[in-house]
């Protein structure tokens, strides 16, 4: 066998190998849509009696986020859902219903209920997710 032949054999080996793994690079990921849960449905977090009785709900793995969920200071029908990641440092923030601000406790940043700063050294805003309730659930859309 010639070396050009050889060539040609081993690189059209090559791409026809490759062939498989371009076709699912290309085509969705229809499993994540269908499951439940998916990304972009409510998810149950808690009671909406555990909501009232704690002052806030908090899940630390709700599909791969740790949220909180509080009912809005200025209208308590309304509910609020943040990330309860500092996007300072990373730490774990608390709501703390005396002062209606979300505290890290690593490096002392603090939140507004709607996820905004209200002091630093954190720049950025709290990540916000939907929230509602229904019946005696209380739903957030990850």
């Amino acid at each position: 066998m010639k070396r050009r032949k050889f060539n040609n054999l081993l690189a059209l080996g090559l791409l026809a190998t490759s062939l498989p793994v371009a076709i699912a690079a290309c085509q969705s990921d229809s499993t994540s849509e269908a499951g439940a849960g998916a990304d972009g449905e409510f998810v149950p977090l808690g009671t909406v009696a555990d909501l009232d009785a704690q002052g806030s709900l908090a899940n630390e793995n709700l599909q791969g986020k740790n949220l909180v969920v509080i009912r809005a200071p200025n209208a308590p029908d309304a509910l609020i859902a943040v990330s309860a990641i500092c996007t300072h440092a990373g730490c774990t923030v608390d709501w703390n219903g005396e002062q209606n601000l979300f505290a890290c406790p690593c490096h002392g940043s603090n939140f507004n209920p709607d996820g905004t700063v209200d002091s630093g050294p954190a720049r950025d805003p709290l990540e916000t997710f939907e929230a509602k309730i229904e019946g005696d659930q209380v739903l957030v859309k990850v």
